[in-house]
């Protein structure tokens, strides 16, 4: 990290990241020509000049401070450092922070929450946009985000999540209760769900995939592992795993798509490692050794 926060920012290193020419206008008619780089993120907030701090912020990076509060209710927050809350943190637009974010009670942000570092909520988590977390997430209660949302690391929710956008996460993710996604999902790491995992799009698992429901594509379903449910699996397009595909009740694919298992794993193997099992063969069947129950 860098440590920008007691130092003074000049015009001229103003000048040389090349700021648009309304936010350079506003810093020049400043009374201070010689501000900390906090400082001058606070006084931009202040102004309603969100988004030029948050560009202030991409250009400056993050720092090693760290702003502890009791609970905050404001119309935004850009903080180069981490954001440490004893208490509920409600922001009407954004919150950014350039380290971690901690909070003892909930989370709600309007329109964007992006964090460099990790986030841990002992609360719900609720943002009416995107999402974006640069390392690990944590939430003990219900995440709910309006937009896109992407972490760097793994996710854990305690109950419920519900994203309204694309969905990436470089980890593995598990989910108390159920996951619903309005598009696709991509997980580097393996899902496991409590609930029914339902994705409007496309969902694109690196490793397995566990749910204490059902498994419902609007798209294709693509697991590197086996995929396991304790209902249905059922998918609009093709559902595709590299070894063995287990539902406690249907497994069904689109019209037009077929079921593959075992994809990964040679196919002398696939009654140990890529068989199919469910309460009937699934129709269109492509490959994989079908177990009858």
């Amino acid at each position: 990290m860098h440590d920008f926060m007691n130092k003074d920012i000049t015009r001229d290193f103003i000048r040389s990241k090349r700021p648009c020419a309304a936010g350079y206008r506003w810093y020049l008619k400043r009374e201070e020509t010689l501000s900390g780089y906090q400082r001058l993120l606070d006084d931009l907030v202040q102004e309603g000049r969100v988004d030029d701090a948050c560009w202030l912020l991409d250009q400056l990076g993050p720092t090693d401070d760290v702003l502890t509060l009791d609970g905050l209710h404001a119309d935004a927050l850009v903080f180069a450092g981490s954001v440490v809350c004893h208490g509920p943190l409600e922001v009407g637009t954004v919150i950014r922070a350039g380290g971690s974010l901690t909070a003892a009670g909930g989370v709600r942000a309007g329109t964007l929450l992006q964090v460099g570092g990790d986030v841990h909520v002992e609360g719900a988590l609720q943002c009416g946009g995107a999402a974006r977390v640069g390392g690990d997430m944590r939430v003990e209660w219900s995440l709910r985000v309006a937009g896109a949302f992407s972490a760097g690391g793994h996710v854990r929710v305690g109950w419920e999540a519900d994203w309204g956008g694309l969905a990436e996460v470089q980890g593995a993710l598990t989910v108390g209760q159920d996951l619903v996604a309005a598009a696709d999902v991509t997980c580097r790491g393996g899902v496991k769900v409590g609930g029914d995992l339902r994705v409007a799009g496309t969902l694109e698992v690196a490793q397995g995939v566990q749910a204490g429901g059902s498994v419902r594509g609007g798209r294709h379903l693509h697991c590197g592992w086996g995929l396991l449910a304790a209902h249905d699996i059922v998918a609009a397009g093709a559902i595709r795993v590299g070894e063995t595909l287990q539902a406690g009740g249907q497994i069904e694919s689109g019209q037009d798509y077929g079921v593959f298992a075992g994809l990964v794993t040679p196919m002398a193997a696939w009654a140990q490692c890529g068989f199919v099992r469910a309460v009937a063969r699934p129709e269109r069947l492509v490959s994989g050794c079908w177990v009858a129950p």
